[in-house]
């Protein structure tokens, strides 16, 4: 059976700018430019924080678009809803599958309901970036953001054209993920535990020293 690797960490701003500024303020860099998604009337800027450990691995600062119309369907990250009053803040993780489809069932058969996949794109400097994505069609993060919501990439993946920035994920603990959930995706450098503590702790070498983020949860 397949692995789940960390894709992605995502952190919800209630606009990019704020979300800049909390990831320079945070992690000491700025983050790259990243695109919009027509689909789901969100935007987003991008970090790569690729480690030994954790290939592939970036931060995405994103953001409803207040230049996009309202979308059909609920925003993915349950960003409809979302808090932000407090600033940008580390919500959930997103883990890359090499078999979505079988992932998608193995949850399914275990009772969760990791949403239907979904076809989305966002043009970037090396192209049209092509992806498959389970999003619920209420938009919202089973087990507060624990489950990853689960990704396959079509062609080339974002990271291939995002620079190094001295930003390194560590580190990435889940709370409560049930231990079902946990023998369907076979998580790979992700350290699941159950204590008192958030749902998600990533800890990242950066320049400003070692960093940990933390979820509200």
């Amino acid at each position: 059976m397949s692995f789940v690797a960390v894709d992605h960490l995502v952190v919800a701003a209630a606009t990019l700018d704020e979300g800049a500024a909390w990831c320079e303020r945070t992690l000491g860099v700025s983050p790259d430019a990243g695109g919009r998604h027509a689909l789901f009337g969100t935007h987003n800027r991008v970090l790569n924080i690729a480690s030994a450990s954790h290939p592939q691995a970036y931060l995405e600062v994103i953001a409803i678009d207040p230049e996009a119309p309202p979308p059909a369907r609920a925003r993915w990250f349950g960003l409809d809803e979302i808090d932000l009053s407090s600033g940008p803040r580390l919500i959930h993780w997103v883990g890359r599958s090499p078999m979505l489809d079988m992932h998608r069932w193995g949850l399914i058969n275990v009772g969760e309901a990791p949403g239907d996949p979904v076809a989305a794109s966002r043009p970037a400097p090396q192209g049209l970036l092509q992806w498959q994505i389970l999003v619920r069609e209420d938009g919202r993060l089973p087990h507060a953001g624990a489950l990853p919501t689960l990704i396959q990439w079509q062609g080339t993946h974002p990271t291939a054209a995002m620079p190094a920035r001295g930003v390194a994920l560590q580190a990435l603990v889940v709370n409560h993920l049930p231990l079902r959930v946990r023998e369907v995706l076979r998580l790979r450098g992700v350290e699941a535990v159950d204590d008192a503590g958030p749902v998600l702790r990533a800890r990242l070498r950066t320049p400003l020293g070692d960093v940990t983020l933390e979820s509200s949860t």
